[in-house]
């Protein structure tokens, strides 16, 4: 039987890295306003002052972090990352915006509707947001490689600092297998290029409505930095209309951050609401039964 010869294993020394070496490499972390009311405060950051440790406001979420957006049908996620897309053209920077499940189009008319509800004149942002069509073109949806070169042609040639992917989920429709192989990529390449980005995926109406568990939610929740999950629950019995304070028939928007790596965050679950005119805000938290009785 012939004799298989086997490479040896091989110390790789650039992969070695001390950690007061590492921290001088590491970028800086700033707030990003979001445009969502009621959520940029949920995020801290923290320092040491006379020995204690004291946390404050950090005004937004940590920049250069990827998050997972995740929940179920017509919970607000496209109208959070719609929003979070206009403030940032608002503010002067440039955005990738790819769409994956609507054309690219139709989403131009959404994201129009959302500056007009949130008082900005579109027609001086728009320039600032760039679409990539994936909802259009199976080359892009379908190829990973194609749609991160595309990407990498946008960032370099846009100057953009900020990423949507909408939806992820989207990206491996009927592969599921793939879903950790897909995000891990997504998400290595949003460090590579220093992007904050955010990636909305889709729940399973299967799934408890406040985890973060997703088709393929645990690829999604487990390699992003954070997830924001975002529930709806229909008012069907006495007990939850005592509990949430509305009548049967009600719907109650609930939002909550599970988890971030980058920066503090209130780990508190939040009532969330959905105005008149299309924008998702974020008001007050919900409350044990025996501190409302109070």
């Amino acid at each position: 039987m012939e004799e298989v010869h086997r490479p040896q294993p091989q110390v790789i020394e650039e992969g070695i890295l001390v950690e007061g070496e590492a921290i001088k490499k590491a970028p800086r972390i700033t707030p990003v306003p979001t445009g969502v009311e009621g959520l940029d405060n949920l995020f801290y950051s923290t320092e040491i002052k006379d020995g204690q440790v004291v946390k404050k406001p950090l005004g937004g979420i940590p920049s250069l972090s990827v998050f997972n957006i995740t929940g179920s049908s017509d919970t607000g996620k496209t109208l959070l990352v719609e929003q979070f897309t206009i403030k940032q053209a608002s503010l002067g920077k440039r955005v990738a915006f790819i769409t994956v499940e609507t054309p690219a189009t139709f989403v131009s008319l959404s994201l129009r509707e959302r500056a007009t509800a949130m008082g900005i004149e579109f027609s001086q942002i728009e320039d600032n947001i760039v679409l990539i069509d994936a909802a259009s073109y199976s080359s892009l949806r379908e190829n990973i490689p194609n749609l991160l070169a595309t990407l990498a042609h946008v960032i370099k040639n846009y100057q953009v600092k900020f990423t949507i992917v909408d939806s992820v989920t989207g990206l491996y429709e009927h592969r599921e297998m793939m879903a950790r192989i897909v995000v891990r990529q997504l998400f290595n390449f949003m460090k590579k290029w220093y992007q904050t980005a955010l990636f909305v995926s889709q729940k399973r109406s299967g799934h408890e409505e406040l985890t973060a568990e997703a088709a393929g939610g645990y690829a999604v929740g487990h390699i992003v930095d954070g997830s924001m999950v975002l529930a709806k629950e229909l008012i069907m019995s006495p007990y939850q209309a005592k509990t949430f304070g509305k009548a049967i028939g009600d719907i109650v928007r609930l939002f909550r951050i599970d988890g971030c790596r980058m920066s503090g965050h209130d780990t508190r679950t939040f009532y969330m609401e959905i105005t008149d005119t299309g924008l998702v805000r974020i008001t007050e938290p919900l409350l044990p039964l025996e501190k409302k009785k109070k």
